[in-house]
Order: C-alpha cells, then sequence, then structure tokens
C-alpha cells in the first residue's frame, strides 16, 4: 500500500494548506456540510448540525480544514464507531469539499492528512460509508487504500428513496 504522504494534490504548498480546525472555522465548515448535503450523494443528514453536536459526534484529534487564499476549501474529521473499547481504534471517516474546490486535490490532501493523524491517535482502522453515484468519493478512498468490504442495500431512505452505501475500510499497516 502506498504512503498517503503527497498523494494526489493538485496544489503547491503555498496555495492550499491542512491545518487543525478550531471552533472559529465552524461556520465555514458548516457551509460546506450544507454544500454535500445538497448534492444528495455525500449523507443521509438533511440538515448540518450545530457546532455542540457536531463536536460531540467527532473525535477530539484529526479535524482539519483545507485553507486556500480565499477561506476554507474542505474539512474532514472521524467519527467513533462505537463506544465499546474493542473498538476505540476503528473511526468513520468524513471528508467533504466545498464546491468551489472540487477537483483539485483538496480532498486528497485532507484525506492523506487524516490518515497520518489517525495512525498518531491510535486508529488501526478507518471505515467510511459511501454513496455508490459519489464517484469522487469512492474513487479518493480507493486511492489511499481503503478496499470496498461490501454493500448495504436499501439501508435508509434519503426523500423517499431508498439508497445502497458502499462500505469501505483501511487497515493501517503501521498499527
Amino acid at each position: 500500500m502506498q504512503s498517503p504522504k503527497n498523494m494526489g494534490s493538485n496544489f503547491s504548498d503555498s496555495d492550499c494548506v491542512v491545518e487543525t480546525m478550531t471552533p472559529a472555522d465552524w461556520n465555514d465548515v458548516r457551509s460546506i456540510y450544507v454544500e454535500g448535503i445538497a448534492t444528495g450523494d455525500a449523507t443521509f443528514e438533511t440538515e448540518a448540525p450545530d457546532w455542540a453536536h457536531w463536536d460531540r459526534s467527532h473525535l477530539g484529534f484529526a479535524r482539519l480544514i483545507a485553507r486556500l487564499d480565499d477561506g476554507v476549501a474542505g474539512w474532514a474529521a472521524l467519527s467513533p464507531v462505537s463506544a465499546r473499547r474493542v473498538y476505540s481504534g476503528v473511526a468513520e471517516v468524513s471528508v467533504y469539499v466545498a464546491a468551489r474546490a472540487r477537483g483539485k486535490g483538496v480532498g486528497a490532501m485532507l484525506l492523506s492528512r487524516l490518515i497520518v493523524e489517525s495512525e498518531k491517535n491510535g486508529i488501526w482502522t478507518l471505515q467510511a460509508g459511501i454513496f455508490p453515484e459519489n464517484r469522487a468519493s469512492v474513487d479518493l478512498h480507493r486511492k489511499f487504500g481503503f478496499r470496498e468490504v461490501g454493500r448495504r442495500e436499501r439501508i435508509g431512505n434519503l426523500h423517499g428513496i431508498w439508497r445502497d452505501v458502499l462500505l469501505f475500510e483501511r487497515r493501517s499497516s503501521t498499527i
């Protein structure tokens, strides 16, 4: 498996930087989340939560933003998959890219750094649930060593339509 470092970016270091997300970034992060929701192919969620709910539902580390000269271009974070100790090293991946920055390597920069940060913090398995129609996300995750482990058929209903979700996972080669 290839190392996630320096994979897939179309930016030079001066164009786009990945930083730790702070609460001050929430309005931009939420706006990008709302754009993803609006596509109908990013999540079953129909509205973005407030900061307090989002903060409680994500791990305290590996909360990242990609910043371009004109502001936040994307974000990535991890959610625990279970409160059970046996699953303490397993996390769900979220990567969202602003509409204006899609197709430019922002997602690759974020996912690359997310993998590194997850391993620094003892995460041995990353998983992602992706709508099959979201080809960009499927391709991005495959590029970083995620493998499809199954398809959850008609797992949820979004706007009156039953949707499938592909389940991907990536096992750390260092933990």
